[in-house]
């Protein structure tokens, strides 16, 4: 039998421990769901001396070994970032030990990623120039500034390029764990794992990191706000401007221009783009046909189905479904 595919996941103090601990879960469920006979994964945590760091939420987490101790091939080495809050901007933490020794170790790792701001770690290494990479939002402008030579993409859940995979982070680094489990052994024993782990669903990686309504922060409070809650929860009203002027009891006109100063789009365009992802996920997650995803999505007819697809993703519900399913 094959030896196990060796995982090290590298972390310091202030991390997220979801960022190391939801990939490494995913890792031995993995092992676990497919039983003796079958090569699965070792994890082990790394860390500058070996000991334990202390997490950003104040958990200590206890390391199996020191960077200097992994030593030969590995398999999978991830490493996890973290960040600092100043004056209500967020920093990505660059720990030069941990950067000089990705330098060192990047050439004998078959494939290597990054969770959430571990990206600006491998950036600041050198070993994104020239690629396409994701990282969590709140730092992708940073990660762009910082490097350019990095195209920074801060939209999908994660982004492989060659060897290296980079993610946005927390739940999404369980997300890029199960993809890596679907590239060494399949999709049956992936969503196998997810299963067993209860995860909604496995996500691919074009997904966006939030939804629609999660694009704009909320404010407390804020009528525009709780408007967007209710379009979320009811695809299929009647979503005109004039329904929802109504709804406000404001003139088309004036709720028109309060909109779209709120959130930056304008209402229809705001109704489409909701639809479009209440179609995605009935696409992603149901046996519908495309008329009743259609009327479910409030999108109406197919041919409306399809020429949102087209406008807005530049693919048909078909080829969604067939890529995402």
């Amino acid at each position: 039998m094959l030896p196990p595919h060796r995982v090290v996941v590298a972390a310091f103090d202030g991390v997220e421990l979801l960022n190391v601990t939801g990939p490494a879960e995913v890792f031995s469920v993995a092992t676990r769901v497919a039983g003796t006979g079958r090569p699965g994964y070792t994890v082990r945590v790394a860390t500058a001396d070996g000991g334990p760091v202390v997490t950003a939420g104040g958990i200590r987490l206890m390391a199996d070994l020191r960077l200097d101790e992994v030593g030969g091939e590995v398999d999978t080495l991830l490493v996890s970032g973290a960040v600092r809050v100043e004056d209500q901007a967020v920093e990505p933490v660059l720990d030069e030990g941990i950067i000089d020794w990705l330098r060192a170790t990047a050439p004998a790792t078959h494939r290597l990623g990054s969770v959430c701001s571990g990206a600006h770690l491998l950036a600041a290494a050198g070993l994104l120039d020239g690629l396409t990479a994701t990282t969590h939002w709140r730092t992708a402008a940073r990660l762009a500034a910082d490097h350019p030579r990095v195209t920074v993409d801060p939209d999908p859940i994660f982004i492989r390029e060659g060897r290296l995979w980079t993610c946005a982070g927390i739940a999404s680094g369980m997300d890029m764990a199960l993809a890596m489990v679907t590239e060494d052994h399949g999709p049956e024993l992936a969503l196998a794992t997810a299963r067993t782990m209860v995860m909604y669903v496995k996500r691919a990686g074009g997904q966006s990191q939030f939804s629609v309504p999660l694009a704009l922060p909320a404010e407390p409070g804020d009528r525009i706000d709780e408007l967007r809650v209710w379009i979320g929860e009811h695809p299929t009203e009647d979503l005109s401007a004039e329904a929802l002027a109504v709804r406000l009891h404001l003139s088309v006109r004036h709720f028109s221009r309060l909109f779209q100063r709120r959130t930056g789009t304008t209402p229809a365009a705001y109704v489409e783009s909701v639809r479009l992802e209440a179609a995605r996920r009935l696409l992603q997650d149901s046996d519908h046909g495309l008329p009743e995803i259609a009327a479910l999505s409030g999108l109406g007819s197919v041919e409306s189905l399809h020429r949102s697809f087209r406008r807005r993703l530049g693919t048909t519900p078909a080829a969604y479904r067939r890529r995402f399913r």
